[in-house]
Order: structure tokens, then C-alpha cells, then sequence
């Protein structure tokens, strides 16, 4: 066993064994994304963007006090660092939203680990695991910590990619509020620069009893990849699946290099 995959099973357990979300409900979220295992090159600062819009969501904010999901603007600057050819540092900061009733607002912070084979992108199968550790103000989740352990499972062959995000939430508050928010993706690359997809997002509830399928949030989208000199776009529609799901989201994920050498 190498000391990467040692270092993945030790994380995991300390993060199941810490605690796990509650079974909550969430107003909406800022990063809308599927890993796929792909990290910055060692020694390399990454900028992405994240930014989704909610053109039919839910008009009920999900607690008392919350943005509120319809016609909202949400998204957050993730700023990353290549470690190691198997570890990725990353910072979301700031997180940020408006609505229509209380306008713009900051949402807090969250720091991200990434750990995953090296270089996934030339692999047939690739795995990792993502931990993330958020630090929310009372306008986005009634926990004022919150984490994610994010599996990451993949084959890429050529020209079809199939990655699964098995994603637990977390609020450090025991084994029975765990939380079970999959994704996964299926795409095709039309070749290096550019690639269609379909992507899949899910809460299916607490893993103690799902909610029921009507309660449950699954939405399906539609996205495109494109590959610039400039930066990495990806963007996509988003349709809600169920009546707990939000009817149409767009998302948009501008990626670019900071130092990376020419």
C-alpha cells in the first residue's frame, strides 16, 4: 500500500469518525461540479470561478433567516495549489449569493484537500478523495461548521469518461446524520479541447432512511467543456428531476493557471 493511499484511508476515517451532516435542508450551493481527479500541476496557483444562477428554484428559503433559492445568484473564487503530483490545497473564499430579499451577502469559507492517483488525466481508471471544511455564516446553513468527504472513482475510455462523486456531507453531529449527496458525469470528448456531458446531482437524504423519492433533490444536467489558450469553460443547464429540486439552474466554471510555464 503507498503512503498516499495510507494517507486517504486515515483521512476518511478521522472525517467519519469525527462526526456527519445533519439531515437539513439546504437553501442552494456555490460550486456545482463533478472531480474527476484532476489536479494543478505541482508548484502551479489555479483560479477558478464558480458561479450558478437559479432561474426557477424553490421561493421558500430553506430556514428561517436563508437565501432563498429562487432567482438567486451564487458563487465563489476556489483558489488552489498544486502540493504534490497526488495533492491539490485548495480555498474557496469568499462564498457569495444574492436573492431578491436580502440582495448581495457573503456566505463564509471553505479550505479543501485533495488527494488522488497522479496523473489521472493519462490513466484508464482514477480515484482520490476530496475533503472539504466550510465555515458558514447563518444565511447559508443553520450549522456553523460543515464538512465533505468526496470519493472520486473514474474511467476514462476513450472517448467516453465515467466519473462518480459517492459525496457524504458532514456536521459534526454523529453517525446517524449522515448525509448522501452523490454526482457523477458521463461525457464525450470530441477531442482535447473540447467535451460534452451529462451530470447528475443528488440528495437522497440522511444514509440512516432516504428521504422519500418525492423529497428528494436530483437534477440532471446538460454541459459543455471547452479548452482555450486563455482558460477552461464549462457550462451547463441544469433540470430539476423532482418537486424538491430547483426546475432550472445554470452554472458557468471559468478555470485558468496562474504560474503555469509556458
Amino acid at each position: 500500500m503507498t503512503p498516499m493511499i495510507r494517507h486517504l484511508l486515515r483521512l476518511g476515517l478521522l472525517a467519519c469518525v469525527v462526526g456527519a451532516a445533519p439531515a437539513r435542508a439546504f437553501a442552494q450551493t456555490d460550486e456545482i461540479q463533478v472531480y474527476t481527479a484532476e489536479i494543478a500541476a505541482k508548484g502551479v496557483f489555479n483560479l477558478t470561478l464558480h458561479t450558478n444562477f437559479i432561474a426557477d428554484g424553490n421561493p421558500t428559503p430553506a430556514f428561517p433567516g436563508a437565501v432563498t433559492a429562487d432567482h438567486s445568484l451564487n458563487g465563489v473564487p476556489e483558489w488552489a495549489y498544486g502540493v504534490a503530483t497526488w495533492f491539490e490545497a485548495g480555498l474557496y473564499m469568499p462564498l457569495y449569493s444574492r436573492d431578491r430579499t436580502m440582495g448581495w451577502g457573503l456566505n463564509g469559507y471553505k479550505l479543501r484537500a485533495l488527494f488522488v492517483v497522479p496523473h489521472a488525466a493519462d490513466r484508464k481508471f482514477v480515484f482520490g478523495a476530496n475533503f472539504e471544511f466550510s465555515f458558514n455564516n447563518p444565511r447559508w446553513d443553520t450549522s456553523r461548521h460543515t464538512a465533505e468527504v468526496r470519493p472520486i472513482i473514474g474511467w476514462h475510455l476513450k472517448p467516453i469518461d465515467i466519473i462518480i462523486n459517492p459525496i457524504v456531507d458532514t456536521a459534526w453531529d454523529g453517525f446517524g446524520n449522515l448525509e448522501f449527496v452523490p454526482s457523477m458525469r458521463v461525457a464525450y470528448n470530441k477531442n482535447d479541447k473540447l467535451a460534452f456531458a451529462v451530470e447528475e446531482y443528488a440528495d437522497f437524504g440522511p444514509l440512516r432512511k432516504f428521504r422519500p423519492a418525492g423529497q428528494q433533490v436530483h437534477q440532471l444536467y446538460g454541459v459543455l467543456d471547452y479548452s482555450s489558450h486563455f482558460c477552461d469553460i464549462e457550462a451547463g443547464v441544469g433540470f430539476g428531476l423532482t418537486s424538491a429540486s430547483d426546475k432550472y439552474t445554470l452554472k458557468l466554471i471559468l478555470s485558468r493557471d496562474l504560474n503555469k510555464k509556458k
